[in-house]
């Protein structure tokens, strides 16, 4: 009896992650069933964005997802365990209508914060898996957020587990001032201990991936992939075009311009990433999953 009463923890666990993936996808906050791609104007049931993975049926334009959603697609079934669930931002600057606007930001995605974290299974083989939600103050890195990163990647070190990260952000949060731009360092020292133990980081870049983000913990990877036609960079092209006064190169800071010059590993399409972990992870792992 007490076997089978360790199941339902577990099970109610596993629904409550998948209610929240759906969640993501807009199918249970009555959104808009029709959905318009950012980049060609074409529009489509979420029904059929959901069936590929909200990657346009007719450009191939990779939309930004919810964090659940993302480790959905690349967690094995019934192995999600949040993380450091109950970290919530703080207004540590008594910056003026913050706490309103980040109650907002919580009615419309249900998140608490931009950075989800857990631990999971990929393949069979035992990870931690932060994501990063451009959908919660477009990403952007606070104190809460640094934190949860910074616990992720110690978790990872302690249970000698490998780390993914999923990071789309538009850099540090301006409410939060020097606290926020004090994660860069935070995170990067995190980043430089777990190396230092032989840890394995798999950084994935996604769109849009920008600012304190990509100039500290994004940019640490063992190994970089990015999903294509994401943007990835420091200041942004407008930024860049208007301090230097210059057209830039068609696709610079492109994932795929990022991969012509070396940033990059390799460039993954949404629907070849769980495929890709596995193989990388199972490499790492000596062929032997851990479950």
């Amino acid at each position: 009896m007490n076997d089978i009463r360790d199941l339902f923890p577990g099970r109610m666990r596993e629904r409550a992650f998948q209610l929240k993936a759906r969640r993501d996808t807009g199918a249970a906050w009555h959104e808009p069933q029709f959905v318009e791609c950012k980049q060609c104007g074409r529009r489509a049931t979420r029904q059929i964005w959901a069936k590929s993975l909200f990657v346009c049926p007719n450009c191939g334009n990779h939309q930004p997802i919810g964090a659940y959603y993302r480790l959905s697609l690349v967690l094995d079934s019934g192995s999600f365990r949040e993380l450091d669930a109950e970290l919530a931002p703080q207004d540590v600057l008594g910056f003026p209508g913050y706490p309103e606007k980040l109650s907002a930001q919580t009615q419309k995605t249900g998140l608490s914060e931009a950075a989800v974290a857990a631990v999971g299974r990929i393949g069979g083989v035992s990870v931690v898996a932060a994501v990063l939600d451009s959908r919660f103050f477009m990403g952007s890195m606070s104190t809460a957020v640094g934190e949860k990163i910074t616990r992720a990647i110690e978790y990872a070190a302690a249970k000698k587990l490998p780390l993914v990260i999923f990071s789309a952000s538009g850099g540090a949060r301006m409410q939060e001032g020097i606290f926020s731009l004090m994660q860069m360092a935070k995170t990067s020292a995190a980043i430089e201990r777990f190396s230092a133990k032989g840890g394995l980081y798999i950084s994935v870049l996604t769109h849009p991936t920008t600012g304190g983000v990509t100039a500290s913990f994004a940019s640490l990877g063992d190994i970089m992939l990015a999903e294509p036609g994401a943007l990835i960079g420091f200041a942004g092209p407008r930024v860049i075009e208007q301090t230097i006064g210059e057209r830039l190169p068609e696709g610079f800071q492109r994932s795929e311009f990022q991969l012509e010059h070396g940033f990059v590993d390799k460039v993954v399409p949404r629907s070849e990433l769980r495929a890709t972990l596995i193989q990388l992870l199972q490499l790492h792992a000596g062929g032997r999953k851990t479950e």
